[in-house]
């Protein structure tokens, strides 16, 4: 549980979805946390967008950083990213109905309209919580398999 410990610490501290969850893993798959945050930066809200949500895509750069193709012709961990990919993806929309951001929260945050929506349902703080800990908790288990 280091890592949900971590990523639930970082994204406390103010650190978006998507930062919390890749710098959760950074150090061991070889980068540092600073490196981490900084290419998760751009992730959270979906993409700012309301589309797949961050923790989503901080799962999918822990995964890539570990299992992703590299060399053009190494068929074999394109078929293991493609693979933890799907895992992934089906897992999170199992736990949580969703894995687009604005399906998940119920407003889009996109619009002013739906970022008001969430601060005052304080979804930043009880709902987006949640996300933080199922992404990164699913990519624990993948790891461990």
């Amino acid at each position: 549980m280091m890592h949900v410990e971590k990523a639930n610490k970082l994204f406390e501290q103010g650190f978006q979805c998507s930062q919390a969850v890749f710098a959760a893993f950074a150090e061991e798959l070889g980068i540092s946390e600073e490196q981490a945050l900084k290419i998760g930066a751009g992730f959270g809200s979906g993409m700012r967008k309301g589309e797949v949500c961050g923790a989503c895509t901080g799962a999918l750069m822990a995964l890539g950083l570990k299992y992703g193709q590299y060399d053009k012709d190494d068929d074999s961990s394109r078929l293991k990213i493609n693979e933890v990919t799907d895992r992934l993806m089906s897992a999170f929309k199992k736990e949580n109905g969703s894995f687009i951001c604005k399906e998940l929260l119920g407003c889009d945050l996109s619009t002013s309209e739906g970022l008001k929506t969430a601060l005052e349902k304080n979804l930043f703080a009880e709902f987006c919580p949640k996300m933080v800990i199922s992404a990164t908790r699913i990519v624990e288990d993948i790891f461990n398999t």
